[in-house]
């Protein structure tokens, strides 16, 4: 089967970005210069052919896809699967407000090397794999040699481009 290319797209910053918060699956909105870096992004992938725009359904990152659905006249599908990772009761803290009520957690989550650890009780790399991994392998079968953009968060891009750390303007390019 041929390769699909996928143009993974880390959200607009939201204003719990802005702020230093962990979100999870916490639904803060875009901040005002994140809806400014969405509009941004649009016109800078207007030239790109895509096949599909597929997005998390947290309002961040729909947001930033219904940006760039606008300009390339593509509408957003939503698919729950990309969410970012659960983080649970670090959700709406900071990194010292996590560091105060649970630092030995965070800092075996920060050293990224033991892919059973769950932030604030929420999901392990394991899990996010587990949630994640099938679902780009069905939005790859379903295009098989096409280009997709998903716009969806830092633990899912991290996840399927190990090694990345995309701002929010960023395209991170990988094929499955």
């Amino acid at each position: 089967m041929p390769s699909t290319e996928f143009l993974l797209i880390r959200h607009a910053q939201s204003e719990w970005n802005a702020a230093g918060r962990w979100q999870g699956w916490a639904d803060p909105p875009l901040s005002v210069a994140g809806r400014e870096q969405a509009s941004a992004l649009a016109c800078e992938i207007a030239s790109e052919a895509l096949d599909a725009l597929v997005c998390s359904d947290l309002q961040r990152a729909a947001a930033t896809a219904g940006a760039i659905g606008s300009e390339l006249d593509l509408c957003p599908t939503v698919d729950p699967r990309f969410r970012e990772r659960d983080v649970g009761t670090w959700a709406g803290l900071t990194r010292n407000e996590i560091a105060a009520r649970d630092g030995d957690r965070l800092a075996l989550f920060s050293k990224r090397d033991d892919p059973t650890v769950c932030p604030g009780g929420g999901e392990s790399d394991n899990d996010l794999e587990r949630r994640v991994r099938p679902a780009v392998e069905e939005w790859a079968a379903r295009y098989p040699g096409g280009r997709l953009a998903l716009v969806t968060h830092l633990g899912v891009v991290r996840l399927l481009a190990p090694g990345s750390e995309p701002d929010h303007t960023g395209v991170t390019r990988v094929v499955f």
